[in-house]
């Protein structure tokens, strides 16, 4: 008997509210839980009983992949752990694949980025345009990947904190605390085409919902992105990874470490550091594919030659 992956999630969700789950775990176990959705429908598994724990291991070790810490993922193996137990429990699935597995140690993750290359593709080929949300969904990729804005302070954005000619950003960060971002001229130019389609008033979200009542939420702007991810062909994206890219490729460009933690919005500057094992590795490897004399002879020659 088949069971479709999206109807046992909702059910698995509507388990959790009748046992009195709050809000914000039913809200987050869906979340993480349509991540392991996306990926297993990108490996054409759409029946729960196909479900196996070498899926879920490569599920893991993709989104480690793409810089989400160890903690993230821990929660995220939480979220299948408790689904797929509950069908095992109700005769949904023939075993429980995740028995045993074991979470990620807790030593810190280097962060992985997307390339630039890789970056632009996504945000300029992932979102479909003749979708109605076209605008505002490039718009949010930009946001998050052209001024490494946190989903919360893009989604907790209002219009009298961008300073459109100036092209800044008054965003209130972890702690309430208030920085200044910047942002680019093209984004520019996108933050004017949506306040002239949708700002009714200042102190008005930049993203509302749908129905006009209230902001975007955490799930939508998830959504956005696995959508836009799997549209190009790129897995273990998240929201989070395009403030990684931000950082990384800033770096990467030459821009000061101080300069890249007061952007971010970093408490401690150890965390900003955290990029430039990934900026090391890059230039070495570029070194090594590029320079004539950097390995051995006959192995360039491949290189240059091959």
């Amino acid at each position: 008997m088949k069971e479709d992956i999206s109807e046992s999630i909702e059910s698995y969700i509507e388990y959790l509210e009748s046992q009195g789950k709050s809000k914000h775990t039913t809200i987050n176990y869906r979340v993480d839980l349509n991540h392991f959705k996306e990926y297993l429908l990108n490996q054409q598994i759409v029946n729960v009983r196909d479900v196996d724990t070498r899926s879920i291991r490569i599920f893991l070790s993709s989104i480690l992949g793409f810089g989400e810490a160890k903690s993230s993922a821990s929660r995220r193996l939480s979220a299948v752990r408790g689904f797929t137990a509950w069908l095992f429990a109700n005769g949904k699935a023939n075993r429980d694949p995740s028995l045993g597995l074991k979470g990620p140690k807790k030593s810190e993750a280097v962060p992985r980025a997307l390339s630039f290359e890789q970056t632009m593709k996504l945000i300029n080929e992932g979102i479909d345009e003749k979708s109605k949300s076209f605008a505002r969904d490039r718009l949010l990729l930009e946001m998050m990947y052209g001024s490494g804005l946190r989903v919360s302070e893009v989604i907790g954005l209002d219009w009298d904190k961008v300073e459109l000619e100036e092209r800044m950003l008054r965003i209130m960060g972890k702690g309430s605390k208030e920085r200044i971002v910047p942002f680019g001229v093209p984004q520019q130019r996108h933050i004017s085409e949506w306040r002239d389609v949708g700002c009714v008033d200042t102190k008005a979200p930049v993203f509302p919902s749908a129905n006009g009542r209230g902001r975007l939420t955490v799930r939508t702007v998830d959504r956005v992105v696995l959508r836009a991810a799997a549209r190009v062909g790129l897995h273990g994206v998240t929201p989070h990874t395009l403030r990684h890219c931000c950082a990384t490729h800033m770096l990467e460009k030459g821009a000061p470490l101080r300069f890249v933690q007061e952007m971010l919005g970093h408490e401690s500057i150890a965390a900003t550091q955290r990029y430039l094992a990934i900026t090391t590795e890059r230039v070495k490897k570029s070194y090594l594919d590029a320079h004539p004399i950097a390995l051995e002879k006959g192995k360039a020659d491949v290189i240059f030659h091959g």
